[in-house]
């Protein structure tokens, strides 16, 4: 069994490099950037049978061509919808923010802050969503009094459900893991800071063992919460519990719904 925190290792070599690329190509954002790229010969040979032809095009039509272009192969690849717009504005804005003569040293402070921030939400999809003080309370009341415990917050940002969760309940062990590097420090250093208990762990919680702990509580993304079942229904043990907020598990209808009084959304709950 493996402890808290405990993060094993994946395969090594070929098979490792392959599984990560398979990944990074099943990751929505990866597909559009790929198609972007494709797009831009087609708008080259577009361009120029139009300047053949007569037409005088600014570098605006070429950017508004490489959209369109951009949305008909996102459209064929049967991308959400949604991105369309991104396709098409995309080309609009590069141009845009070129015109703006940004030192590049700006742009790669912008780009690397980003990269720390949001490490792989273009594979996850789980962006940074900050929980409420109201869901930590539910939490808390939710799980068992009078024992230690072990309770893990997957994505776990910049560490406040795990923080407040070991200031409440000092003999339990409460570890954060979060796979976006930016986060992960400014967690571990509150924790250091404050004097604190809990644990922070910088991974992909897809390789934790999840058998280990009691409480599992998440705050990920609708894209991410078939998998985490899938996850959850192999390795949580009989009588942990397994807490959503916002997001619903489509696959099993939840134990447990609390609303917010007021505005607010909902937590989920799943027994094992």
């Amino acid at each position: 069994m493996s402890g808290p925190g405990h993060i094993p290792r994946g395969n090594s070599g070929g098979q490792g490099a392959s599984l990560a690329l398979r990944r990074i190509w099943r990751a929505p954002a990866a597909q559009a950037l790929l198609l972007q790229c494709a797009a831009c010969p087609l708008t080259l040979v577009v361009v120029y049978l139009l300047a053949r032809g007569g037409s005088s095009l600014s570098y605006a039509d070429a950017a508004l061509i490489q959209g369109i272009l951009a949305c008909a192969l996102t459209r064929l690849r049967g991308l959400a919808v949604w991105w369309l717009g991104i396709q098409l504005a995309f080309p609009l804005a590069l141009m845009g923010t070129h015109q703006l003569h940004m030192p590049p040293l700006l742009f790669l402070a912008m780009f690397l802050f980003l990269l720390a921030l949001y490490w792989s939400t273009f594979r996850t999809q789980v962006p940074y969503y900050p929980s409420s003080k109201w869901v930590w309370n539910e939490v808390d009341k939710l799980l068992p009094k009078g024992k230690p415990l072990l309770v893990i917050d997957i994505g776990s940002g910049l560490g406040g459900f795990t923080l407040d969760m070991a200031r409440r309940r000092p003999a339990s062990h409460c570890v954060g893991i979060e796979l976006a590097p930016l986060p992960w420090l400014l967690s571990w250093l509150r924790a250091r800071l404050t004097g604190s208990r809990a644990r922070f762990v910088r991974g992909d919680y897809d390789n934790l063992d999840l058998s280990s702990y009691d409480a599992v509580f998440a705050y990920l993304s609708p894209a991410a919460m078939s998998a985490l079942w899938k996850k959850a229904s192999r390795e949580m043990r009989p009588g942990a519990i397994l807490l959503s907020y916002e997001f619903l598990i489509t696959e099993k209808t939840p134990d447990i719904i609390l609303m917010p009084t007021g505005r607010g959304a909902p937590l989920y709950g799943w027994h094992f």
